[in-house]
């Protein structure tokens, strides 16, 4: 534990929510000596928390005057009766990022000269994940300690310290940025804005407005890449520009842009670090399929430029990278067919943009729907030949988006849609002679069906291997 958690001794926090970021806070707190009070309204929880030693309590029994904070973890609504009961006692609500970041804040100073880690932040609806782990790809490869986590993997109090010439990368959701109130990063990226967690949000604008967040407490060394491909992004590009509270550097995946990076036919173009434009090729790796992978690759390129890496190193980490587990992850590869788990595209954007990407396709979607208005995915690319729905929304995908489809069919279940899957694209192999995507992109969540989105791939990457393993895939 770094010497600055000392800070928290005797310090007293209630926190509220003990799924993965809340348990790894309360622990950190309980660590270094601070006076923690935790709650979750779910009994088991409550259960294994006593067993850790927690105090629990709900909040009608605490004395408020010797509460520095509510931290609230970021899978609470901010409609729960104990955002009202803090609202109406004073207390100040953070998460546990703008907890772990005040740690920090003190010793930073001036960010020219400082020897503490620097803060990396990336958001976006979709792709903040690619773009996360490709970055940190990059920089390990080049020799940079990193400490990547936040909304994706590691919980931020559960991140080892990277020393004082290191950094930490993190992968931003809404939710988290929603109670930070003084997060300052030295490099923070937007990469998207569709619509998406309105339930906790309300409405586009106050969704946006979370993301927007990610810029708030920048300065002029810092540094905002702002994508121009969407108008919610558009919108917060022009804001920040408009104010010179920081440098800001646009990113575009369908046009060029003065003094900004941009990607065009698979080619990288610098026009913001290097005068004379250079250019990086991004078609030569199989993960980065696709425009929005491009935009991901621009954001990565982009921070690891910030943090001095030469354009040598930044390509070679590109062209190595793997790609991200759920993610447009390679399941099979025969002559007949390629098979790909894209269980991590839980809502329409993210299905679109994989659905583009592959050509011909026969896919699987479908689960609890985020956002019912499927009728954003049409017309459907001509090269999706066949689709199969499973889940709770099977029925009005296959009835909004049957009729764009050569063939539809209901299956419910991934148990009943894999092998047809599997075996209209075989059909579609013998007709045609061309290797045929099978593409589980489900454009949904999976809480109907399973308890997260890596269950969901886990299972449908299983079900593959056991039909290969009988012998009825090709």
């Amino acid at each position: 534990m770094s010497p600055l958690f000392s800070t928290l001794h005797s310090r007293s926090f209630y926190l509220v929510g003990l799924a993965r970021s809340g348990l790894a806070c309360a622990r950190a707190l309980q660590r270094a000596g601070a006076d923690v009070v935790v709650w979750d309204d779910r009994d088991s929880t409550q259960q294994a928390a006593m067993t850790e030693g927690f105090t629990l309590a709900p909040p009608e029994q605490l004395d408020t005057t010797t509460l520095d904070s509510v931290i609230l973890a970021p899978g609470i609504p901010l409609t729960h009766p104990i955002v009202q009961w803090a609202h109406a006692t004073g207390l100040e609500i953070i998460s546990d990022l703008e907890l772990f970041f005040r740690l920090y804040e003190p010793e930073r100073g001036d960010k020219n000269g400082d020897k503490t880690p620097r803060f990396i932040g990336i958001t976006g609806t979709n792709g903040k994940s690619t773009t996360t782990v490709l970055t940190t790809h990059i920089l390990r490869q080049a020799g940079l300690s990193v400490s990547c986590g936040g909304n994706l993997g590691t919980a931020v109090f559960d991140l080892p310290d990277p020393g004082p010439e290191g950094l930490y990368l993190l992968e931003l959701s809404s939710y988290q940025l929603d109670l930070c109130h003084r997060l300052n990063l030295d490099a923070a990226v937007l990469l998207n804005i569709s619509p998406d967690h309105l339930e906790r949000h309300g409405d586009m604008s106050k969704y946006s407005a979370a993301k927007a967040k990610i810029f708030a407490h920048q300065t002029p060394s810092d540094i905002a890449f702002v994508s121009l491909d969407d108008d919610f992004s558009r919108q917060i590009f022009d804001g920040l520009n408009s104010t010179g509270q920081q440098q800001v550097v646009p990113l575009s995946v369908t046009t060029r842009v003065a003094r900004g990076l941009f990607a065009v036919a698979g080619t990288l173009h610098d026009d913001y670090f290097d005068s004379r434009q250079k250019t990086l090729n991004l078609a030569q790796n199989p993960a980065l399929i696709g425009t929005h992978n491009h935009q991901n690759a621009l954001a990565a390129y982009g921070i690891c430029r910030v943090l001095g890496l030469t354009d040598t190193a930044i390509e070679r980490g590109l062209q190595s990278f793997s790609g991200l587990t759920h993610r447009q992850e390679p399941v099979l590869n025969t002559a007949a067919l390629r098979v790909i788990n894209d269980s991590k595209a839980t809502n329409i954007d993210s299905a679109r943009r994989a659905l583009a990407s592959f050509d011909p396709v026969v896919w699987i979607a479908g689960g609890q729907a985020k956002d019912k208005n499927f009728h954003r995915l049409t017309p459907l690319p001509s090269s999706v030949k066949a689709g199969f729905f499973i889940g709770e929304c099977a029925g009005q995908m296959a009835q909004e988006l049957g009729k764009n489809l050569p063939e539809t069919t209901i299956s419910h279940t991934l148990e009943q849609a894999v092998q047809p899957a599997l075996a209209t694209a075989e059909r579609l192999y013998r007709t045609t002679g061309t290797q045929v995507n099978v593409l589980f992109s489900p454009a949904c969540a999976s809480f109907d069906q399973f308890h997260s989105f890596e269950e969901r791939g886990d299972h449908f990457k299983a079900l593959v291997h056991h039909y290969r393993s009988k012998g009825s895939v090709q």
